[in-house]
């Protein structure tokens, strides 16, 4: 497909629709707003980098995480292949569908634990990072609690220490409590954040976060 304004807005509106239907039901942390906050911060993050193509980069964000492995027992292709489907069903060029499946493939954060990196791109740096920052800070503070609600998993136990060094399948696996997640993870990725615009937005979450944590530990401890 020839990409000019009117045909993109028609992409960008399918998309989100499609979007919205496949994770109407999805785990609240994980759903279609999750999906639009992290749409707007690679938008804003793309257009102050440049150099990207921004049609990779909005249906990157938009089809991020229209599979989540850990919503389909570990399947970390069933993500790239939907949005593949998806976008052939549009008719979408093949050069643009192979940018935005190797974006959903190699997103996640699990995927940079003890492995080399296999793809690079500009655009993924972007999504990437658009969907680091939606972890940190308040609205990270949130998702964890609401994901480990989902799980059933502990807030918080003293006896059950952060495990730092996990292999890739220990993380899949782990059922730790949910403030070890941010020790585990959160607290890791302002320093794995790709272009500067990330890095300096990922400054002030973290920052939040971590005085959260302290507040938190404090109550705790009575």
């Amino acid at each position: 497909m020839s990409v000019n304004n009117e045909n993109r807005y028609a992409v960008m509106k399918t998309t989100v629709s499609f979007v919205k239907e496949i994770l109407r039901d999805a785990e609240k942390g994980h759903d279609w707003f999750h999906i639009e906050r992290v749409w707007n911060n690679a938008k804003h993050i793309g257009k102050i980098e440049g150099n990207v193509d921004m049609f990779v980069v909005e249906l990157g964000a938009l089809l991020h995480d229209i599979a989540d492995a850990k919503f389909h027992d570990g399947n970390e292709e069933i993500g790239p292949k939907t949005a593949r489907t998806f976008l052939i069903s549009q008719n979408i060029d093949e050069a643009v569908t192979e940018k935005v499946e190797q974006i959903v493939r190699h997103i996640s954060f699990k995927g940079s634990i003890g492995t080399k990196v296999t793809y690079t791109s500009p655009e993924l740096s972007v999504v990437q990072d658009a969907d680091r920052l939606d972890a940190l800070g308040a609205i990270g503070i949130a998702r964890a609690f609401t994901y480990g609600g989902f799980k059933n998993r502990p807030l918080y136990d003293p006896t059950q220490k952060p495990n730092l060094t996990m292999s890739k399948e220990e993380y899949k696996n782990n059922q730790g409590t949910s403030i070890n997640h941010f020790y585990e993870k959160l607290l890791l990725l302002k320093d794995k954040m790709n272009p500067k615009t990330g890095k300096r937005l990922a400054e002030e979450r973290d920052i939040y976060m971590r005085g959260y944590l302290k507040q938190f530990l404090a109550e705790w401890e009575g």
